[in-house]
């Protein structure tokens, strides 16, 4: 089977400042394949919504295995415009984790590009494979080490509701506030 970075996709909007694109340092690194703008996604594919009602899990294993994960690089002041549209492919949230970036450190799900890659290879058990992927970016290991304890229990989470629990136990007043599950 190829290298798992064959598997890693990231769909560019070009609305960020290209010097602080995660995205495009992942490309240039071979960590991940861009898509181009208005390529569909194909079917099988996890992407990464943060609006979507499911929350990836361990279970996700084999779609990422065979189909990989596709994060949408899109400025945050435009999430909810860019992600209003459907994307085809098996939509996914990604857990609360806290953003380690020095635009948005410590921010719950204000993650770059690299950080959500990272945060869904880990809870699926590719935690070396995260490493990688944000160890190329001077504040990816901060990532990992202020996240590994929510991290370690998503990944160790047998379902979905699972993983939820452990998301209102890690943050609870931050899954009220959104509204989710």
């Amino acid at each position: 089977m190829e290298p798992l970075s064959k598997r890693l996709y990231v769909y560019r909007m070009r609305q960020d400042d290209p010097r602080k694109c995660t995205s495009a340092k992942l490309i240039r690194f071979k960590l991940a394949s861009p898509l181009h703008y208005r390529q569909r996604f194909p079917r099988n594919f996890v992407v990464l919504n943060p609006f979507a009602e499911k929350v990836l899990h361990p279970g996700d294993k084999p779609l990422v295995e065979r189909y990989g994960i596709i994060v949408v690089d899109c400025s945050w002041a435009r999430v909810a415009e860019v992600f209003s549209k459907k994307f085809t492919g098996n939509n996914l949230r990604l857990p609360l984790v806290l953003a380690a970036n020095p635009v948005n450190y410590g921010h719950p799900q204000k993650l770059s590009s690299a950080e959500a890659l990272a945060a869904a290879l880990y809870i699926v058990g590719f935690r070396r494979e995260a490493e990688r992927v944000v160890g190329i970016f001077k504040w990816g290991h901060t990532f990992i080490q202020l996240n590994r304890e929510p991290l370690d229990e998503y990944s160790l989470a047998g379902s979905r509701e699972a993983v939820e629990e452990v998301e209102r136990a890690y943050f609870p007043h931050l899954v009220a506030d959104t509204g989710q599950k």
